[in-house]
């Protein structure tokens, strides 16, 4: 287990109300949109293929405007076709319900995952009004740098062993390790990553050339990618992944109340970035890294990365009612690119992922009357909590215990007792 973290001391950090404030607004305000990437059937050219793809999205090619399937556009990428996916507010059945729309059929068509694909994240904060504390982007940086090992393993998607996944020159971690924002601002950071010569600035592992610094160096405007995750065909992975991003972002803001994450100072911080450079490099066939250096007791030095990751966002995982969490851990696990070299198909690994997710009851005629009771107030005014359940199960005809159950069913809703109202009450 890696030790306790360890805060550098800033003037800029925040305060508990700060925190919490910052947690609401980009809680409320970020929407996550995707580039999915995907190469065309065998055979197929792609003037054939794309008017038929660009038909059944239906892209609005406005970003104000979600259209039928939330995609903004359709265009021409070097590896076949890039569907850019407007980002939407965080729901997990939402998401789930539009990317099984968009890339069931896409897999009909027998559309391909080569090493040239990847699936950028686009972070962005829709009608914000104020700056953000520079720390929080400091944070987000620094947990990125941190637990990089296990987010390039944890989002690899390559179809073999010795190519785990795509190629560094796509996304490449050689700057973000070493820019440091213990030394640099984040505005100063941003303008050495444009400047370089040795990466292009939009080829960065963590890419900050769409975010606006204010003259103080502040956050003016928030947009994010994340460019290190490989193609993905698979509606489960990407649905967890955009909570990924989301949930590592409200982390960020959790701990600036204690200061700047030290990263550097990490005793195995020198492995971590030998582990990003054996699992990212230039050097495999085609596209695609070379990872044959990744023995099998390497690979539990990735998974521990990417566990200890989701051990790390756990308090802000607990606030969120979906299943997220549940499916990082299992790619933490064995990503797609384990699942892909042992033979899995894109569907294959949809129904292994959804199959871990327990299906919902859905409510019964009794379950809509407690709801109904529960949100309109019906019954109130009582001094025990017991009484409420004593007069609703008897309205209901159904046994005190049973209605007990009924409502545990309810938990995301996180159901309690009001002294005030004397009812229950849900808190969601």
């Amino acid at each position: 287990m890696s030790p306790p973290p360890l805060f550098h001391s800033r003037s800029d950090c925040l305060d508990v109300n700060e925190a919490r404030y910052y947690q609401d607004l980009l809680y409320r305000t970020l929407k996550i949109g995707t580039e999915l990437e995907f190469a065309l059937p065998k055979g197929v050219l792609r003037e054939e293929l794309q008017p038929e793809i660009e038909d059944f999205l239906q892209p609005s090619k406005d970003m104000n405007q979600l259209g039928s399937l939330g995609v903004y556009n359709v265009v021409k990428e070097h590896c076949g076709i890039e569907v850019q996916i407007i980002g939407r507010h965080p729901h997990w059945q939402a998401l789930m319900d539009q990317y099984s729309r968009i890339i069931l059929p896409l897999l009909q068509r027998k559309v391909r995952m080569r090493p040239t694909c990847g699936c950028h994240y686009h972070l962005l904060q829709v009608g914000l009004s104020e700056t953000l504390p520079e720390i929080i982007l400091a944070n987000f940086w620094n947990l990125s740098r941190a637990y990089g090992p296990g987010l390039k393993f944890l989002t690899s998607g390559g179809d073999s062993r010795t190519g785990l996944c795509r190629r560094r020159q796509h996304n490449s971690h050689r700057e973000f390790l070493n820019l440091s924002p213990y030394k640099l601002h984040m505005r100063d950071i941003q303008t050495v990553l444009k400047e370089s010569l040795e990466v292009p600035e939009h080829q960065n592992f963590f890419n900050l050339e769409h975010v606006v610094f204010t003259d103080e160096g502040h956050i003016d405007r928030l947009h994010l990618e994340m460019r290190y995750p490989d193609g993905d065909l698979c509606p489960t992975s990407i649905t967890a992944k955009i909570f990924l991003f989301l949930v590592m972002l409200l982390k960020a803001v959790e701990i600036s109340k204690f200061g700047l994450l030290q990263v550097e100072t990490l005793p195995d911080w020198k492995k971590r970035c030998r582990m990003l450079d054996i699992i990212s490099n230039n050097d495999g066939r085609l596209a695609t890294s070379d990872t044959s250096q990744i023995s099998d007791q390497m690979l539990d030095d990735y998974r521990q990365n990417a566990q200890e990751l989701l051990a790390f966002l756990k308090s802000i995982f607990l606030i969120l009612d979906n299943p997220s969490e549940l499916v990082l851990k299992e790619l933490a696990r064995e990503p797609i690119s384990l699942r892909r070299s042992n033979g899995g198909s894109w569907l294959n690994i949809q129904e292994d992922l959804t199959c871990l997710i327990a299906p919902l009851r859905p409510p019964d005629e009794v379950d809509c009357e407690i709801v109904k009771i529960i949100e309109l107030g019906l019954v109130h005014s009582k001094t025990h909590e017991h009484n409420w359940y004593k007069q609703v199960a008897a309205e209901l005809h159904c046994p005190v215990e049973e209605l007990m159950k009924r409502i545990e069913l309810f938990a995301g809703r996180d159901p309690s007792w009001n002294c005030e109202l004397g009812s229950l009450v849900f808190q969601r």
